[in-house]
């Protein structure tokens, strides 16, 4: 009887609106690093940045299987669902990808892996990280290692978070002075991070339906390798994430 007002029995999906005031303004800032990087390659380096969360049991997914047996099968483990934590960048000049693998991405774990950035990027004076607005990416005690900020836009962070670095990550990490510009994406717009798309192929091709929940580190192994296959120049990753026309970037 419904059908005769239109009004289908549909699946419901989560959603969520955060309207960004600065949206456009965001996305038009990423625009001009974007192409600084691809007309000063030597100099300046754009990057997309994001963080992942794998868990130890297999993800479900649609899978073949002979006509009349049992349907496929996630095998879990019996053990915790102990959870890998991944950060990583996409180049997007040349799809490269810098990766690290922690058991938990914290201030200390951000400031190593942008040391890392710099040491991949030896020549560059200017890396733009472009990434998402979890608060911990602009701790005071991650901006410390940094360059002065430029951004036009504010930083957002808990109330009850200090506003000034603490004084072990000063003297941790006060004179580090790394050329990195944090670039922030509009609030809630992961459509707008290409490296999503990253995470997507990660799950397609591994994750989904995996057998190796009861081998932790041999898991671990196979998400480095996935991850070093992209540490040189692809532009087949390029075209997969929608980078590889210019004109679809900007």
């Amino acid at each position: 009887m419904l059908d005769a007002f239109a009004l289908p029995w549909n699946r419901a999906r989560s959603y969520i609106h955060s309207p960004d005031p600065d949206y456009d303004a965001k996305l038009a800032v990423i625009a001009t690093c974007l192409e600084r990087a691809r007309r000063l390659p030597e100099t300046e380096v754009a990057l997309y940045q994001d963080e992942a969360t794998v868990e130890r049991h297999p993800t479900l997914a649609n899978a073949y299987a002979p006509a009349g047996s049992r349907q496929p099968l996630a095998q879990r483990s019996y053990r915790a669902n102990t959870l890998t934590r991944l950060t990583a960048t996409l180049d997007v000049v040349d799809g490269r990808v810098v990766a690290h693998r922690r058991s938990v991405i914290n201030v200390k774990a951000l400031v190593a892996f942008y040391q890392d950035l710099v040491a991949a990027y030896p020549d560059a004076t200017r890396i733009w990280l472009i990434q998402d607005n979890w608060p911990v990416h602009t701790h005071p005690d991650v901006l410390v290692a940094l360059e002065a900020q430029e951004t036009p836009f504010p930083f957002h962070r808990p109330d009850n978070w200090p506003d000034q670095p603490h004084a072990w990550a000063t003297k941790r990490f006060g004179d580090l002075h790394l050329p990195i510009q944090l670039v922030p994406l509009p609030t809630y717009a992961s459509w707008a991070n290409p490296i999503e798309k990253l995470w997507r192929k990660l799950k397609q091709e591994l994750l989904h339906l995996h057998p190796l929940a009861d081998d932790l580190p041999a898991l671990r192994q196979a998400i480095d390798d996935f991850l070093a296959a992209f540490a040189h120049a692809s532009p087949d990753l390029l075209r997969y994430v929608g980078l590889g026309d210019v004109s679809m970037a900007c």
